[in-house]
């Protein structure tokens, strides 16, 4: 998501929380890592390691040379080599940290071609940066209304300028190939300057917007998720969720990367299970699986023809069943597996403070003392009548 308050002002500081780009309210820690060991001294000896990580717009993040020997800390607004020009980014990451992500994701240190750091960003710099980022919006409206008249099947979904204003690059997603020749004459014509067109899938283009998903939290593919593994519709079956594509669809119109994070668990719990499809051989008739509770290790079976009657038993007894089934053997029926199975249905809830009463905190109800009063009073002058006057 774009960060409003903590935007870079002119000075290429942020404007909102100051605290060049380490907060952790919403972008500024877009796919960051935390550096555990900006407070620990290297030993005697050990050079700092001379590549640094820079980040651009949207967690679009690179790494560079430190050719010159600079002081670099998190925050800083550097001026990076690019292909054409320079660009400037922002400083996440520097030290030991920088090998160790370098190193995961495959990348050489010793890379001959490798972009290096030019110089901490000027006032300059940075005020040429601020027109160039001011303009994306704008442009980014004319550019789609250019695509709907050429009627071209594609989503220009974000705009992305260099730092010297020198290269604008359009972030587009399609189902399939385009030819959109006419389109950068008309953007080159339009905007005069160099145009960069570049397609990325439909989960990058999420990453790159971010979002809100349907847990109430940010993205995990914008917030640190970098690797988009395949996701399939036996994830969903596995752990017995309905199939219904509106639930189970992310914003960038995929089924939801969560969907994969605790399917190895229910893989390991469903190796004691026999498969669903299968058919226990009883006396009493054939059974057939209904459903299955994962978590309690509980099945429940029908007979055939009898389907509305359904017989709970438990993964080790269903198993039982099925050995006694390859033996050629039958066991008389389910009732007398469901029958150890018999719940009681009363809850019992424990008295975690103390305090079972659900009225103990209800102002207690005073007593008419007067009444009372006047009660006692009565009985006391009251005088007992006499036995004769209760024999006559």
């Amino acid at each position: 998501m774009a960060c409003g308050t903590c935007s870079t002002g002119k000075d290429g500081q942020p404007k909102g929380c100051k605290n060049n780009g380490t907060c952790g309210t919403d972008s500024c820690n877009k796919l960051t890592v935390f550096d555990w060991l900006a407070n620990m001294a290297l030993p005697n000896g050990v050079e700092p390691f001379n590549w640094v990580e820079v980040r651009f717009k949207n967690g679009r993040k690179h790494y560079y040379k430190n050719t010159e020997n600079l002081t670099l800390s998190i925050g800083d607004v550097v001026a990076t080599q690019a292909e054409y020009g320079h660009d400037i980014g922002m400083v996440t990451l520097t030290g030991e940290l920088v090998r160790v992500q370098m190193k995961r994701k495959k990348l050489s240190e010793d890379d001959p071609e490798a972009f290096k750091i030019y110089r901490k960003a000027s006032q300059k710099d940075i005020d040429i940066w601020s027109a160039a980022r001011d303009k994306e919006e704008p442009m980014k409206v004319k550019a789609r209304q250019f695509a709907i008249d050429l009627k071209l099947q594609m989503k220009i979904s974000d705009i992305e300028y260099q730092g010297d204003a020198s290269k604008a690059t359009f972030y587009y997603t399609a189902e399939e190939r385009v030819d959109f020749r006419e389109l950068i004459k008309l953007f080159a014509k339009e905007f005069k300057t160099r145009i960069e067109m570049r397609q990325v899938g439909f989960r990058q283009e999420a990453a790159r917007l971010g979002g809100i998903g349907s847990c109430g939290r940010e993205l995990c593919c914008s917030t640190w998720l970098t690797d988009f593994r395949s996701v399939s519709t036996s994830a969903a079956r596995y752990q017995q969720l309905s199939l219904n594509p509106l639930k189970l669809a992310g914003q960038c119109g995929k089924l939801k990367c969560c969907l994969n994070y605790e399917l190895d668990t229910y893989l390991d719990a469903l190796k004691d299970f026999p498969k669903s499809d299968v058919k226990l051989y009883t006396e009493k008739g054939t059974a057939v699986c209904q459903k299955t509770d994962i978590f309690k290790g509980h099945m429940w079976f029908a007979y055939e023809g009898e389907w509305m009657n359904w017989h709970k038993i438990t993964k080790d007894q269903a198993n039982e069943i099925l050995a006694l089934n390859k033996q050629k053997k039958k066991v008389a029926s389910l009732e007398e597996y469901a029958a150890d199975l018999v719940e009681d249905t009363k809850t019992e809830f424990e008295n975690v403070v103390g305090q079972d009463s659900l009225t103990r905190f209800d102002s207690p109800k005073r007593r008419n003392k007067r009444k009372s009063n006047r009660g006692n009073k009565n009985k006391r002058r009251r005088k007992p009548q006499s036995k004769k006057n209760n024999a006559k």
